[in-house]
Order: C-alpha cells, then structure tokens, then sequence
C-alpha cells in the first residue's frame, strides 16, 4: 500500500519535526547480531583510523553535578569533574543506527566501527561526549531472558570511546514505542519494546490517519496510545514466562543490564560513563481528563525515582538519572509539562530536555540568525535552577537533506550559540553578565552509515530502505563514509569543530564564540554560502576590535578562579578547533597573552586525549577566587606586538572588571 500524498511532500514532514508539529532476572544469552525480525510472518573534513605509538589516553576523571556560584551571584548547578572543575559536555548521539536491525539494535556493526568513528569524531569535531543508544529489545528480546551477548558488544563498543577520552550517556531509546506495533506496508515504525510486550498488550492494528509526520502517531495512533498508557500504568500482561506488569518488567530488565555492564566494563571506562537516560522521549498516551504537568508528577517522576531506585541497586548509585520531561515541552506547538509541578528534582537527577526548530524544519521559510534561540535555550536553563540541577539538552540538530535544509547549516549555528549564551551576539559584551549557564548537550546524530543502509522496514523486503539514516525517512547525520571507510563531515566543519571551555578550574562565568560558519552545507568538500559575524567587539575596544579585523574566529571565556579547583593543579582546558593554528593563536586576558602557543607556561596548548591531530587550549589554574578573562583568536591575526596584545589585555581586564562586579 503507497502513501496517499506524494512521497516529496512526506520526506518534508517526517522526522524529529514532527514532535513539535504534532505537539531476579538474569541469564545468558550471546546472540549473534539480529536479523530483520519477520513482524507479520583526509581533507579538513574527514577523518581515517590511524595507528599511533603514543602512550595510551586516559579515560576521562567521573563528573557529579554540583553546585556553582553565577555571575549575579545566585546559586545554580553545573557538571564537576574530580579535580572540581566545571564541565562543559559536548558531543553526538550514537547513534539512530540502534533503531535498525540489520545494526543489531546498536550503534555500530562492529567494535571496529566504533573505534573508527570515535577517533573521527575527536579527530574532527574534538567532541568529549556520546549519548550511547540502546534499546529494551535488544537487552531483553524473550521475557525470561536478558541478552548478555547484545550488552556486551555495547561494553565493548563504549570502550572505544572511553578510552579516547569520552564521557557517555547510555540512553534506553524508544520512539512510538515499538517496531512491533507496525505491520509490514505501514508508513512509519518505532522502535524501543520487544515482541513479546506487543504481543501480551494484544493491541489494535496500527493506524495512524492522514499523518503527515509520524510524530502524530503519539497523538492519534490507538495501538501507540494505548501501548504508551500501559506501560506509564503498569498494565499486568501474559506472556511465554507468565504474567508480568510491564513498567515492571522494563526496570528489572534495566537493573539487570546495568549490573551487567558496572562487571564488564573496566573501572576506568565505568566511571566515564555519566548516567542513564531512563526513557527517550516520553508521552503520555493518555491524560486522563488531567494537566501535562500533573501527568509529569504523577507517572513520569515516579517511574524516574523507580528507575533511581534500579540504578542504586545495580551499584549506579553516584551516576543521575538524565530524566527528560514530556516531549512537547517546549515544541510551541500543544506544550505541556516541562516538570512545573514536581517540586525540585536535586543533584541526583539532570534535567534533560530536547529542542527541535519544528517550525523552521516544517512550515516557517525564515532562516536562523543572531540570537534566534537565545529565548528556546533560556527556557531550558530556567527550568533546570528551578529544579536545582544541571541542564542537559541530549538531542538537537537539523535534516540535511529535504524541505528546508538549506537552512540547517545556520540553524544548527544558532542551536549552538543559543547553548553557549542565552543572548544575542550583539548584546553579548554589554550584558555577558545575564547570559547564563554554557550548556551541555548531545546533537543528533553521528551515522558513520548514513546513506550506505539496508534495512527491511518492518521486516518487509519489499521496502529496503538505503538512503539516509534509514528510518521514518529521516536524514540528520551529520556523517558518513566514503568507500574506503573514511569518516567526513556533511557540514561546515566551523559549525561542529568549536572552540568550547571543555573544563574550567572554578566557575565559568560568560563564554561566546564567533565560528564564522558557513550558511551552505558541504558540496565536494568545500563549504559554500556567506559569512556573517553574529559577535562583534565594541568600539569602546579599540585594540581588541583590531585584534580581530577580517572576520576572525575567536571565542572569549570569562571565570572565577577557586583555590580548591587549582588544589591538585589541573588546567582550564578548552578544545581548541583545527581552524586554530597553534603557531599563530593569539590569547590575551589578565592570566597571560601570547601570540603563539607554547608547549608549557600559564598558557599553552596540549592534545586531545584519544586524538593524533586535536588540539586543546591550556590555562595554568590561579589559585584565587577573583574573576579572569581570556580572548583567544583563531589564525590569520598577522603580526600583533607586544604593545598591541598588552593593550588589547588592557581593556579586556577593564571591559571584565565593569561587567562583572
């Protein structure tokens, strides 16, 4: 059976954009990857594995949420590693591969795969962290048996990425539920809970109307809705292993896994791992005559403390829960929820949001400019201080192919910048002091198989799907591969590979960077399209205004030192972009300025862990807690004297002083 309207306008309207249009158990079991189940029967841009002699990179010291001290001095919550510094996380999901069965319901194909696209991804974007996507199918495909085998090629699949110095979210995924709730000629598919729950639920077959994006299916799909309200119910089922309460099932299936994985994974790789995101993306699937907040206090923040209880007892007891609220949030379109009446959640949890431009992505022809997200971003923040937890938002991004993604390029800069600072650029230096927490965040998705898929959708083999990332007819990676293996990237690379304060030793006060990006996607390897400055220096600073002629890539980072963080001497550390040549960076602030980065002094630049080629920006820790400032710009400044980088180190200084009293 074919779609009824044409298959250009559905590929338009599919996707992540249709959830803002739309608004004691444990055995063995090492099976082999599954198959497509029968449901009714080097250039700047790429990356290649490399072999190196050097000492291997140490994984990543554990982080915790804590406290911080902002600019207006008000206390809120960030992410602190061991040496008490304040971590920003930056990264991709990896990957909407696990939704496909020919992946074997994970990421990648092979621990082989995993480690290529690790090092391409610190090689190239100098990314610190993936949300690590697994599926409850493929922990636990039979009722009386949890699959060791599928956790351990996850185990070893995040090892890669651990060892290249990566933090990782695991995420339990799930979208509409289930694959199983879709017969073989449907429009769309899900993915998320096995056969044998779909089966014991005995739902109606599927259909979902005249939906044009399949996020609708939450809304009106009876068989999504109704398998959605069980398990937020707890709905008693029968089953092969008897009869089983469904939200039940899922958390002993989890505490399973997660004690599985604390065993198999080596300590070092374990404490890299930052938490769990308990459910992807939840919806009601019925409200019962009651508010989207109210559900959110009733149903959803007790299955989060339920599954804070699994973790405690699986030994996950210093790792949060990443608990994302109801998905229509903050859509615009059918808001509901956002955890406004569940009194404050505390450090043991992460505020976890999404953010998706639907309009833009559906029916809204503008472009992303200066500051378009500053107000979305700004919500994310608020809702976490009230909370009393850090912010997280684990997915973001933009179709790359499709209505409206010759958009994405700027989008998605805007997406960043919004995570960065909750203001216009040009408002930045005048009220850098209001701009707020730098976000954390995961974009969606790196697919080091995008476009080279071949995936029976619903198992039928009449509907291969290849293009793409091979699902719902979506197209987000920003990836793939060539023939021979080679990773590279389908953006401009000044989008992804940013100058970002990976940690800080104290509290980060204001940070803004001027990427310069691009508006066109990668065509042939070069990026195409205009540039325009979203950040530019005020007049009254003359020698930093100079400092930055010719539309130069530069960031600026502004802290408060803490003599507890310089205890143990750990630096500030920010990712340095390739763009940043070391031999001709230019730092000026009040710590140091040079032009040029030296090996070693209180400014100097060191490798990524877990990267042959990435670079990081060092900053010797003060051991004070008085506020500093550091500008750091990229290549191309030409000559700067002394005289004109002590001058420009000059009116920074007094530029911090008024704005940060």
């Amino acid at each position: 059976m074919g779609h009824p309207l044409p298959g250009r306008l559905l590929r338009v309207l599919r996707g992540p954009a249709a959830l803002v249009l739309t608004a004691g158990l444990v055995t063995t079991g090492a099976a082999a990857p599954r198959t497509a189940p029968p449901h009714a029967a080097a250039s700047a841009t790429t990356a290649t594995t490399t072999t190196t002699t050097d000492a291997p990179p140490s994984p990543p010291p554990a982080l915790t949420v804590a406290p911080k001290r902002g600019a207006d001095g008000r206390r809120t919550w960030s992410f602190r590693d061991s040496h008490g510094r304040e971590v920003t996380l930056r990264g991709f999901n990896v990957s909407g591969s696990t939704k496909l069965y020919e992946n074997g319901l994970l990421p990648f194909r092979s621990t082989a795969d995993a480690a290529r696209s690790a090092r391409a991804m610190r090689d190239l974007t100098g990314a610190n962290t993936v949300r690590f996507l697994i599926t409850w199918e493929g922990v636990q495909p039979e009722p009386d048996r949890v699959d060791t085998g599928y956790l351990d090629r996850a185990a070893a699949q995040i090892r890669e990425f651990t060892d290249r110095g990566f933090h990782v979210l695991l995420d339990y995924h799930q979208d509409l539920y289930s694959s199983h709730l879709f017969h073989r000629d449907s429009w769309y598919t899900g993915d998320g809970a096995p056969k044998w729950v779909v089966d014991g639920g005995g739902y109606p077959r599927e259909s979902c109307g005249v939906c044009l994006v399949w996020g609708q299916n939450m809304l009106s799909n009876k068989a999504v809705r109704r398998a959605a309200y069980d398990f937020w119910h707890n709905r008693t089922i029968t089953t092969a292993a008897g009869e089983v309460a469904v939200q039940d099932a899922y958390l002993r299936q989890a505490r399973a896994a997660m004690t599985h994985l604390r065993r198999v994974l080596p300590p070092s790789s374990f404490r890299a791992v930052i938490g769990f995101d308990a459910f992807n993306e939840p919806y009601d699937g019925g409200l019962d005559g009651t508010t989207g907040a109210r559900w959110e206090r009733d149903f959803l923040l007790p299955f989060h403390q339920r599954f804070r209880a699994a973790m405690d007892e699986a030994g996950w007891t210093d790792k949060p829960v990443f608990a994302e609220p109801l998905v229509f949030w903050n859509t615009g379109f059918l808001e509901q929820g956002g955890f406004t009446e569940t009194g404050p959640l505390g450090p043991r949890y992460v505020f976890n949001s999404h953010y998706y431009d639907g309009a833009r992505m559906t029916v809204d022809p503008t472009p992303a400019s200066d500051g378009t997200y500053a107000a979305a971003t700004g919500r994310i923040r608020d809702r976490a201080d009230e909370l009393a937890t850090a912010p997280f938002v684990s997915e973001f991004g933009h179709r790359m192919t499709g209505w409206g993604s010759d958009r994405g390029p700027w989008m998605t800069r805007a997406m960043y910048q919004g995570m960065d600072h909750g203001l216009r650029g040009a408002d930045w230096w005048e009220d850098a002091a209001s701009s707020g927490t730098v976000l954390s965040g995961t974009q969606w998705h790196w697919d080091v198989y995008s476009g080279r898929h071949r995936e029976p959708m619903n198992g039928n083999p009449d509907k291969v799907l290849t293009g793409g990332d091979a699902w719902n007819d979506e197209d987000h990676s920003v990836v793939a591969s060539d023939d021979d293996g080679t990773v590279r990237l389908r953006l401009d690379r000044r989008v992804l590979d940013r100058l970002h304060p990976a940690a800080v030793s104290g509290d980060t006060l204001a940070f803004a960077y001027e990427d310069m990006a691009r508006s066109d996607y990668v065509r042939g390897g070069e990026a195409g399209g205009r540039e325009e400055a979203w950040l530019p220096p005020p007049s009254r600073l003359p020698h930093v205004a100079k400092l930055l002629e010719g539309g130069r890539q530069f960031g600026v980072l502004v802290w408060r030192g803490s003599p507890d963080a310089a205890a143990d001497g750990a630096p500030t550390a920010l990712h340095l972009p390739a763009s940043f040549r070391p031999s001709d960076t230019v730092v000026a602030g009040d710590v140091a300025s040079v032009r040029g980065l030296p090996d070693s002094g209180p400014v100097s630049v060191g490798r990524e862990e877990g990267s042959d080629t990435a670079n990081r920006l060092l900053i010797a820790p003060t051991g004070d807690d008085r506020v500093h400032v550091a500008l750091v710009v990229g290549s191309g400044a030409g000559e700067v004297s002394r005289e004109e980088l002590s001058a420009a180190a000059r009116e920074l200084t007094d530029w911090k002083d008024r704005t940060f009293r």
